[in-house]
């Protein structure tokens, strides 16, 4: 993905930079032009930066406690330090209890999580505006009285779920060794970017709870931390909260600004890493400067060029080529280093072997020298640029966090409008320049990925590998925790009282019908200068022949490439040029179209999007190129546990005989049966607005939405059907499903059966408020008992999901492999127990408040707008549902749901579905008393 499209979409975490320390007066600040984020800074006397953004639009507000403090700050033998204090500071603290902080953002409606990478680490709450008071309190008694909560227990504990979490997505993914590898070849040894921010196994089992403590001491004094709050709030009141919880925290350590270590190579580095995966991979990556140098910009722009989608060299001459599956350039920067990468995805079909794509890149970057840099490079850059920054200010948390990276890495939280400027000022010169001096006859790091046994595929023989890591002598000493007690001037063991809960109402919207039978729904919102367009198809890949699978998937695809009249580089140039976006997709019950863009621009979007919708070329190179991409990415998909768990799922639960038994886009066999010629007769029998609707969000009326949808008159209703389902398979016993994955380290666990499908106000309703206490919330029993407690897992749950006509019931998680058997029988007596006993008073409580109070953040974006009016249409549901659900949830009683817990969750009609090493895992999963089948899934 290329970095000039995430970087003004709000200067992600990586926007990085210098910054001079905050004088501790008042630092208020409104830029006098351009596009802004208003603002007012300040500094407490402990040296908290505190940054605060009014927005009233909703009732909400966002969180954000930034530390500068990542896994560049670890010693050598300590990695994984700074991450893994992310999972501690959710553990309690001196007047917070186990779990508490996450049952009282559960229980007040809100989000949170945290964050951590190689420089910063982050913990953001979103919350209805009544709930601020209490964030504040939670968030600075971790941040001022952690470490009396921090046990031996604890540490444990979450030691063991952060080594699930680097299983589950590391080192049991294809491909999840990628970037660890690249940076240990890359950076010196000792280099702050030369282990990675999950850490080493090795070097979280050498470490005890001490060393943990006094890393904590060393960085998360509030000196080194930017408190971002925004939304719904009152300036003069917040500010006085912040003084009370925050300003008696005594400031930390001093910390120092790291030296920026970008790093140079003498000479080619080859790696080649044998994994389990279908197709081979290749990545170069040229080391170059540090965010906000002043060449990160061209050096983006390059990236684009080269590899930033259907516009670029590396699409044109590697995945239409049909070479690669996908191709691309980026340049991700971090605070003191960047990197300029070229990555690919082998075709096998096509590509026996990485050098000759190898030979590809230097071709591609000998044509690019060639060509030099075009105005349309730069125009698609500079739209780029204004899209995402406008369609990021819909979002108060892209807004806050946009506000405390700018701080954190440049001293200037508002930087929005700078980087317009920096990317409007590249010069074609700047580009080729950038192009000279940082990647032509530099050397590089050359990683090959290829499948297990097939060195030969890769790229020369390595001719590198990584030392001997050398630990420093007191890698192993036990370290002083320093006695430091804080005492606080008032209680702090009494928990904020919340304020009066905001009302919210449902977005208003109108309704309509275009052609007398098409229903529209819109909402006009006049935040941003910005429309979405979305029309819906009822039936998708439900109207595929199941020996054809995945139909429909193939002919939205064609449909995003090229018309009659341009072909699909072309139409993407123009897009891009626009800052728009058209998109047709075939998922679950429907076909989707959607359009988003600019309002000054949706006229020429909406050109593109007819021309697209009424006038596909469907040339036989296209769809040749888009099958043969399908196919090799379904032979690599199967690589996954996860994928396997989910086609095992469905094939259980639906049986072979029904379409929805297969995956969205089909499988190998189907797509291999589908022709060019299926393609055209879906089009025309299905791409229609016979069963359609509408929806429309953003800065436009309803007459001028209606007169736009009069350009689609020449769009012509054909009446079609969707087939019924075929019978759904009966089981008269419960069966344990084995799908082998050798040598996995994790096990995928499923509980299933076929459930009630979607209501609003019914009994599927009801079941989705039985399950939360179960399995439907981070506290829920499920997750408490197998990540928390037992270790087993970096989290499990359970879930009612139901659409149009269907349903199912999951149970389950990624289990650590050796604790499989004991996994299932947890879940097991879980709901064995729930089945027995009922939610608990507390328990209905915090889903009582989690459900009702939600509403404040439902509403809060076009994109959710729209979701919302969707969902009305797709099950013809009142505009005041929402309320009605409101009722049945102050209503229900314990013994209600505790009813209904023994109605749904039968386990003797549950089958299990287990994703891992069969060989190791038979023996014990007979224990069950339950037969296995092995299963292949279907492919």
């Amino acid at each position: 993905m290329n970095k000039t499209g995430w970087i003004v979409g709000f200067l992600s975490v990586l926007l990085l930079g210098c910054a001079q320390p905050l004088p501790p007066q008042n630092n208020a600040k409104e830029k006098p032009s351009g596009v802004t984020i208003p603002y007012e800074r300040y500094q407490l006397e402990n040296g908290l930066t505190v940054i605060l953004h009014q927005d009233t639009s909703d009732p909400l507000v966002h969180v954000d406690v930034t530390y500068h403090v990542g896994s560049a700050r670890e010693d050598v033998g300590h990695s994984g330090f700074a991450h893994f204090f992310e999972h501690m500071m959710f553990q309690g603290s001196a007047h917070v209890a186990d779990e508490q902080h996450f049952s009282m953002i559960t229980e007040a409606g809100g989000d949170m999580n945290g964050t951590t990478n190689s420089d910063r680490t982050n913990y953001y709450q979103t919350v209805p505006r009544n709930h601020l008071e209490k964030v504040l309190w939670l968030e600075s008694d971790r941040m001022g009285f952690l470490l009396p909560a921090v046990t031996q227990q604890k540490f444990e504990n979450q030691r063991e779920t952060v080594k699930n979490e680097r299983a589950q997505r590391i080192d049991n993914q294809p491909y999840g060794l990628r970037s660890e590898r690249i940076s240990e070849a890359l950076y010196p040894a000792g280099h702050p970017y030369s282990w990675p921010v999950i850490g080493y196994v090795e070097d979280l089992d050498r470490v005890g709870v001490d060393d943990l403590k006094a890393f904590f001491q060393r960085w998360y004094g509030p000196n080194n931390a930017i408190l971002t709050i925004g939304g719904d709030i009152d300036i003069e009141q917040t500010k006085r909260w912040v003084k009370k919880y925050f300003g008696e925290i005594p400031r930390g350590p001093e910390v120092e600004r790291q030296q920026k270590t970008p790093v140079k190579l003498d000479s080619p580095r080859y790696l080649t890493l044998e994994d389990n995966v279908h197709l081979p991979f290749i990545q170069m990556t040229f080391p170059t400067v540090y965010a906000r140098h002043p060449d990160e910009a061209p050096l983006d722009v390059l990236a684009d060029i080269l590899g930033g989608g259907k516009t670029s060299i590396f699409y044109k001459n590697l995945v239409v080529s049909g070479k690669t599956v996908q191709a691309g350039v980026s340049h991700p920067c971090r605070e003191l280093a960047c990197e300029f990468q070229l990555l690919a995805l082998a075709n096998p079909a096509v590509t026996t072997n990485l050098d000759s794509l190898y030979a590809d890149f230097y071709a591609a970057l000998e044509e690019f020298e060639v060509r030099g840099v075009q105005q349309d490079d730069l125009d698609r850059v500079k739209m780029s640029i204004e899209a995402g920054t406008i369609f990021g200010l819909q979002s108060v948390a892209r807004k806050v966090s946009s506000l405390a990276n700018g701080q954190l890495y440049a001293g200037e939280p508002d930087l929005v409008q700078t980087d317009i400027d920096r990317y409007n000022a590249v010069t074609k010169d700047d580009v080729m320049r950038v192009y000279e001096q940082y990647i032509k006859n530099n050397p590089a790091v050359v990683l090959s990925i290829v499948p297990e046994g097939q060195t030969a595929m890769a790229v020369q023989k390595p001719n590198y590998s990584v030392p001997a890591r050398e630990l420093p002598a007191n890698a192993t000493t036990p370290v002083a925790v320093a006695n430091i007690t804080t005492q606080s001037q008032f209680d702090r063991s009494v928990i904020p009282a919340t304020g009066p809960a905001p009302v919210v109402n449902v977005p208003d919207f109108w309704e309509a019908t275009y052609r007398n039978n098409i229903p529209v729904l819109g909402a006009q919102t006049q935040e941003t200068p910005t429309v979405t367009l979305a029309i819906n198809l009822e039936g998708g890949p439900l109207l595929d022949p199941t020996d054809k699978a995945g139909l429909a998937s193939m002919t939205a695809q064609m449909l995003n490439e090229s018309s009659q009249a341009r072909d699909s580089i072309t139409l993407a140039n123009e897009l891009a040029k626009l800052g728009s976006s058209i998109r047709f997709g075939a998922s679950g019950r429907f076909m989707t179209i959607y359009a988003s863009s600019l309002t000054k621009n949706l006229q020429p979007t909406l050109d593109i999007l007819l021309e697209k919708l009424l006038t596909p070329a469907f040339l036989a190179s296209d769809f040749a190129q888009i099958q043969q991409r399908t196919l090799q990415a379904m032979q690599q998909q199967l690589k996954s546990p996860n994928i396997l768990a989910s086609r095992a799922r469905d094939l259980v639960n639906y049986g072979k005989q029904n379409r929805v038994s297969l995956p969205d886009d089909g499988v190998v066999s189907t797509v291999s049966n589908i022709t060019l010629d299926d393609v055209k007769q879906f089009y025309a029998t299905f791409v229609n607005p016979d069963q359609a609707n509408i929806v429309v969000v953003g800065d436009i009326d309803k007459p001028a939405v209606m007169q736009l949808l009069t350009r689609f008159d020449g769009w012509l209703a054909k009446p079609y059907s969707i087939p019924q389902y075929a019978a759904f398979p009966e089981y008269e016993q419960a069966n344990i499903f084995l799908v082998d994955k050798p040598n996995a380290v994790q096990s995928v666990v499923d509980f299933t059966q076929r459930s009630l499908p979607y209501d609003a106000t019914g009994e599927f309703f009801r079941m989705r408020l039985m399950n939360f206490p179960l399995g439907g919330n981070f506290n829920s029993r499920i997750n408490l008992n197998l990540r928390e407690d037992k270790g087993f897992t970096y989290g499990a749950g359970s879930s009612f999901s139901g659409g149009k006509t269907l349903g199912v019931f999951s149970a389950g998680g990624d289990m650590n492999a050796l604790n499989t058997l004991d996994s299932i029988n947890e879940i097991i007596s879980e709901i064995q127990h729930y089945k027995a006993q009922g939610p608990t008073e507390g328990e209905m409580a915090l889903m009582k408040n989690a459900f009702t109070q939600s509403d404040a953040l439902r509403y809060e974006t076009p994109s959710s707008k729209s979701q919302f009016l969707r969902h009305l249409l797709v099950y013809d549901l009142d505009r005041n549902y929402t309320q009605k659900q409101l009722e049945i949830i102050n209503s229900i009683d314990a013994q209600t749901l505790q009813s209904l817990a023994q109605k749904h969750l039968v386990l003797d009609d549950m089958q299990l579905i287990v994703v891992g090493d069969a060989q190791a895992l038979r023996a014990e999963l007979e224990s069950l008393k339950r037969p296995i089948i092995e299963l292949d899934v279907p492919n």
